[in-house]
């Protein structure tokens, strides 16, 4: 069985901690990125085995959730993608991709894998 690997973004260190915590423990592997510009590295460096994304939408300087997610579908534009966010939930309709979910924080970390997996069994199938 191949490993999943998700890219996840976000500049909180306790935050990033318990999703990545949450998702190796669900089975994934996973790429962390602080900040915006470091994810699109990533996304440029791994783009090839990173199957999924998980993004906070306020990621310090430089490119924000929105922007990296958007990078991403140019790279692969089947790419499911889950934005998380405290105060960037009601922007989702006009700035999310298509084949995304947005969770507002706080959230348990259970959401962020459930919702992911949702995505990536969705265009499994």
């Amino acid at each position: 069985m191949n490993t999943v690997t998700l890219l996840v973004v976000e500049d909180e260190a306790v935050i990033l901690v318990d999703i990545e915590s949450a998702l190796e423990d669900a089975g994934f592997a996973v790429i962390s990125a602080y900040n915006g510009a470091q994810a699109l590295t990533l996304l440029e460096s791994e783009g090839e085995k990173i199957v999924g994304l998980v993004t906070d939408i306020r990621v310090g300087p430089g490119p924000n959730g929105w922007e990296i997610a958007h990078k991403a579908r140019e790279l692969n534009p089947d790419i499911p993608i889950v934005y998380m966010s405290g105060d960037s939930a009601r922007d989702w309709p006009v700035e999310g991709v298509p084949n995304s979910l947005m969770i507002p924080k706080p959230f348990a970390t259970a959401q962020v894998v459930t919702a992911i997996s949702s995505l990536l069994n969705k265009g499994a199938g």
